[in-house]
């Protein structure tokens, strides 16, 4: 009996495993059929803005290099939406029977995107792709804008990153952010709904004119919901490249300085709590505006003297209200809970106080 018992175990483990053997053929089977789709399906969706060097099939996924996305000339801020020297796209199992695109892992190494913020606010990003209504007429709003795609696993590496900000523009052109050696890895992305938990983490230089520096964001947010926990730290960054955000017309001008930011935003129910703090670091003026001038509306002399004296300013804040209220405002709810506290510091009235460093954080947190 006992030989007999053995026998049957045997056979049980040699069905196992042969099932399993059989289930991981037919998915590696399929997961070549998904792979041998994605070169087409690329192709497709790209759009007629784009070209490729080439698309390759291999064992790890379908490699896409030298891939470039034109900007719409006159409405773009640069030669291109995105530039790769090489992208990884791995499809997900799931992608046989489900509808529209899920991937498992998308990489990006050696690549650049450009982002626009318009004047009234709002980011643009790869218009030609996932704006319908930015293909213009003859390049067409086909089924690849209308098409779902699900990415598990976005990840970035030595990526370049240019910011067009158009709210602080004054009459010009856009204004020019540059963040470069930028690493992330964000996921899982459903678009174009983005109506699921995000995960990002990501790490980034800002180009200076003077010096660079460095910044992180990590957390999560789900942006169709407007929920988020995000975490942001800034380290010398750059007074030079960030005056737009500090100054008002006629004021005096950065000659040098940095700036150190930390904050830590909660969004939840359509309510947003964010504390945070700011530091301006060796700021040094440039002459002009006499015994009246200032800066971010501060008595130029009083901002001097406290740089003299401390070397820096240390300015906390809290972020707090309504982001479904239309009159919701990050800059006026900053000015209003900072005016008091940067008033008392640099022994000054609270008239114009905090109108400059208000518009800092409008600039890297939104509106």
């Amino acid at each position: 009996m006992p030989a007999m018992s053995t026998i049957v175990t045997r056979r049980r483990w040699m069905w196992a495993l042969g099932t399993a053997l059989l289930l991981g053929l037919a998915a590696l089977v399929a997961l070549r059929v998904a792979m041998r789709q994605l070169p087409t399906r690329v192709a497709e969706a790209l759009g007629p803005r784009a070209s490729v060097e080439s698309i390759e099939l291999g064992w790890t996924g379908v490699h896409v290099r030298g891939l470039v996305v034109r900007g719409a000339a006159g409405r773009w801020p640069s030669e291109h939406e995105l530039r790769a020297d090489r992208v990884t796209l791995r499809p997900a199992l799931s992608s046989l029977w489900r509808s529209g695109w899920r991937l498992s892992h998308v990489g990006v190494e050696g690549g650049y995107l450009a982002l626009l913020r318009t004047r009234d606010g709002k980011l643009s990003v790869l218009p030609s792709l996932l704006d319908p209504k930015a293909g213009g007429k003859g390049e067409g709003t086909g089924a690849h804008h209308k098409t779902a795609v699900r990415i598990e696993s976005l990840v970035l590496r030595e990526v370049s990153l240019d910011v067009f900000d158009a709210t602080v523009a004054r009459g010009g052109p856009p204004h020019r952010l540059r963040l470069t050696r930028l690493r992330a890895d964000v996921g899982p992305l459903a678009l174009p709904s983005l109506d699921e938990r995000i995960d990002i983490d990501l790490q980034a230089t800002l180009r200076g004119s003077q010096r660079d520096g460095r910044l992180t964001l990590s957390g999560r947010l789900t942006p169709a919901l407007r929920d988020a926990d995000l975490k942001l730290d800034a380290r010398g960054l750059d007074l030079l490249v960030l005056q737009p955000y500090l100054l008002k017309s006629g004021e005096a001008s950065v000659k040098s300085g940095t700036l150190d930011l930390s904050a830590h935003a909660k969004a939840s129910a359509q309510r947003l709590h964010a504390p945070g703090k700011l530091v301006l670091n060796d700021l040094d003026l440039q002459s002009g505006g006499g015994v009246f001038g200032t800066f971010g509306g501060v008595p130029r002399q009083a901002v001097l003297a406290a740089m003299t004296r401390d070397g820096k300013i240390e300015l906390d804040f809290t972020l707090e209200g309504r982001i479904d209220d239309p009159k919701f405002s990050i800059n006026e709810i900053f000015a209003a809970r900072f005016a008091v506290g940067l008033a008392e510091k640099l022994g000054v009235s609270l008239g114009g106080v905090v109108e400059g460093v208000g518009n800092v954080i409008k600039g890297l947190l939104g509106r």
